[in-house]
């Protein structure tokens, strides 16, 4: 039974996301989600209650990976290992979780009405975390004296845009749809370019004691 439940609320949520990314959350009906989903119209109601919580559900699958994709700015390391390995998380987060990017960004456009205070407070720490660490960094001498604030700015809207606008993307690529080569392409370049423009140096090696 539990296999059930877990795949029915898959199919929802799988649904869910691309209707909201599409529609937006007033002009979407749950009928339309269970159509999708290729489920009875109770049973959206029977695993989340209502519209709403099922909206929120769905943003509860982007921002799990988005506190993921910060974890190298919560451990030791070199400047530009962290920034690289985050680019490449936020590129996944685009590739793999594209629908529930969209509806994340058009909440967040919105005012994030349907984040709990908890959920923002969460994400805004993070974000403060990640800025602090890279103007520990720039104080070390270890980046050029740039904006912490703006340049993690710049790297959100560099790798969502590969979700949030892929109409845009796949249009002027002339592709039904981005594959491997091409996210690992936007990884690459992004990388290149915020490592080359921060400057990025690497720490003195330390003597090795006799």
């Amino acid at each position: 039974m539990s296999s059930i439940r877990e795949r029915n609320q898959e199919l929802i949520l799988r649904a869910a996301s691309e209707e909201f990314a599409e529609k937006g959350f007033a002009a979407t009906k749950t009928s339309d989600i269970a159509q999708r989903a290729g489920l009875p119209k109770p049973n959206v109601y029977y695993y989340f209650k209502s519209k709403e919580n099922l909206y929120r559900e769905v943003l509860e699958t982007i921002i799990e990976p988005l506190l993921d994709a910060a974890e190298p700015f919560n451990q030791p390391g070199e400047p530009g290992d962290v920034l690289r390995a985050f680019i490449r998380a936020k590129i996944r987060i685009s590739r793999d979780h594209a629908c529930a990017s969209k509806v994340f960004a058009n909440e967040i456009m919105h005012g994030a009405p349907h984040l709990s205070h908890e959920r923002v407070a969460q994400l805004n720490a993070q974000a403060n975390h990640n800025i602090a660490r890279l103007q520990g960094w720039i104080d070390e001498g270890l980046m050029a004296p740039i904006d912490p604030r703006h340049l993690m700015f710049s790297i959100w809207a560099a790798t969502q845009t590969y979700a949030d606008f892929d109409w845009q993307i796949t249009t002027v690529t002339g592709k039904a749809s981005l594959d491997d080569s091409d996210y690992e392409a936007a990884a690459e370049t992004i990388i290149r370019l915020v490592l080359k423009g921060c400057e990025i140096r690497e720490r003195a090696a330390q003597p090795v004691s006799q």
